[in-house]
């Protein structure tokens, strides 16, 4: 796995129904913990407003990729 890094852009690899929040959605790293080990991360809509802000375990999230396509959705 690649190193995270802050102002990076990621990508959720589990759902988070309590925040709205679905595999694929992509947030940005606010902030990293423990060496790399955690994570702040937020996820908000294309026009700016923040939809969550979670701290994340590494395996709850991946790099993105070059060949990842973005997709919108609308936040229930």
């Amino acid at each position: 796995m690649s190193e995270i890094e802050e102002h990076q852009r990621v990508v959720l690899t589990i759902d988070l129904p309590a925040e709205k929040l679905t595999v694929g959605d992509i947030g940005t790293v606010i902030h990293i913990y423990n060496g790399g080990k955690g994570f702040e991360v937020e996820f908000s809509t294309l026009t700016g407003e923040t939809v969550a802000i979670v701290s994340l375990e590494r395996s709850q999230l991946r790099n993105v990729d070059h060949r990842d396509v973005a997709h919108a959705r609308r936040v229930a």
